[in-house]
């Protein structure tokens, strides 16, 4: 039986963004079924965990933050703009976009929009709250066009408020972060122990 995999994330994450492609290498050669769970971080998780929206931290951590980025970035040969044109930005639409595909198409189209999103926003530079990208995503990953009007249905927004309402009843704080029955690691710069705990016994 596969281990599970439950990949907590919001799409407007630099650091899902450069952990997405070694995650979904390292759960595939692990034979590990995964759950795509985009949350609402900002909005609903950051009050209850004491997480700050990136414009209210501390200037010494907010230049930090950029530091690691380009070091992260470089170390993964990723492209990166670590201050995008569209940024911040909502997150929402896109959460929405990939539970529709989750539900109609499956985990590995889910997964596959997903990487679509992170790297339009921060490698492309596009503005992944405008329905005419994420329209556009959805045909370069082949997929149909009927799940922009799909997500917007009460069935999407329903499992959105599930997923985060599960990220908060197991202590999720951040994105990314991966919980491996009931253990909790965050951020890609983690995935080596996620690799780590996935190997057979």
């Amino acid at each position: 039986m596969s281990t599970t995999v439950d990949y907590y994330f919001t799409p407007q994450s630099p650091w899902t963004y450069l952990g997405h492609a070694r995650f979904a290498q390292i759960a595939r050669a692990a034979g590990a079924a995964v759950r795509v769970l985009p949350i609402d971080l900002g909005g609903k998780v950051f009050p209850i965990s004491g997480g700050l929206p990136l414009g209210q931290r501390a200037p010494q951590r907010q230049a930090y933050r950029l530091l690691e980025l380009r070091r992260h970035a470089d170390f993964l040969g990723l492209p990166l703009h670590v201050k995008p044109k569209f940024f911040p930005v909502s997150g929402d639409d896109a959460s929405r976009l990939i539970i529709a595909v989750d539900l109609h198409d499956g985990v590995e189209a889910a997964m596959k929009i997903s990487g679509a999103i992170f790297t339009a926003l921060w490698a492309q530079e596009r503005h992944i709250a405008s329905e005419k990208v994420l329209a556009e995503l959805l045909n370069e990953c082949g997929l149909d066009a009927a799940r922009l009007e799909q997500s917007y249905s009460q069935a999407v927004q329903e499992r959105y408020e599930d997923n985060t309402a599960q990220a908060i009843q197991a202590g999720i704080f951040g994105a990314p972060s991966y919980l491996i029955e009931g253990e909790l690691f965050w951020g890609q710069d983690r995935l080596d122990f996620v690799e780590r705990r996935l190997k057979p016994a």
